[in-house]
């Protein structure tokens, strides 16, 4: 067990290291792109829950308003105001969550793992549900992958952080929970081909693959 976390930590500086290397000339291009399109700093650093509990900054590039944190809920639909416009395209292809390459090499996130939470979220977690807690939150996952329109599902919701509790949570935490039982270096290089794709292949396709069907939310 231990050599393979020395493996995987080693993937993770590697990868991530070689991959800032060469997203330069893009990173410079997005951070532009934020500057002059609305006010405010390139880079978002919002708190985050990871490994056995310890919160961190993560590093995103911003795709909302300044303060947006403030002005409404922590899940984030596609028809949020909140959301700029280059901030728009960003999370399109999933190019604000580049900078936690940043993350990755400082040891706070893996390339590959359970996406890091909100504390309010991770407080609601079961005893069973901290097991998520027991490695390095990652950049990407099969959750990330079933659920890459999740904002198109939030689209229109009155409150957004309850319908993401009722119709994402609990499916994405079972993919999560799965993970950290059966993880290995092979199973990482495999969901980072799967994000890959993903990031460019076209909306309809992406909405024809989603892993399972949704379950009905339950109101009151």
């Amino acid at each position: 067990m231990i050599g393979g976390k020395m493996i995987k930590r080693t993937f993770d500086i590697i990868v991530s290291t070689i991959g800032l290397l060469l997203a330069v000339p893009l990173l410079a291009y997005m951070a532009l792109r934020i500057k002059f399109d609305s006010r405010g700093p390139v880079l978002y650093r919002g708190e985050r829950v990871g490994k056995h509990g310890r919160t961190f900054r993560i590093y995103k590039f911003r795709t909302m308003v300044v303060d947006a944190e403030r002005l409404g809920a922590s899940s984030t639909a596609a028809d949020d105001p909140r959301i700029t416009r280059c901030g728009a395209w960003l999370r399109q292809y999933k190019l604000d969550e580049l900078p936690q390459l940043i993350n990755v090499l400082l040891g706070d996130m893996s390339l590959v793992g359970p996406r890091p939470q909100v504390g309010w979220a991770v407080a609601q977690y079961t005893a069973e549900e901290r097991k998520l807690l027991n490695v390095r939150p990652g950049i990407t996952d099969e959750a990330s992958i079933a659920f890459r329109h999740e904002a198109e599902i939030l689209r229109g919701s009155s409150d957004p952080d309850k319908t993401y509790l009722e119709l994402i949570a609990p499916e994405k935490i079972r993919l999560g929970l799965h993970y950290v039982e059966h993880h290995n270096l092979w199973n990482d290089i495999w969901i980072l081909a799967k994000t890959i794709v993903c990031m460019f292949a076209e909306p309809e396709s992406l909405s024809s693959t989603t892993s399972r069907p949704l379950p009905e939310p339950t109101h009151g």
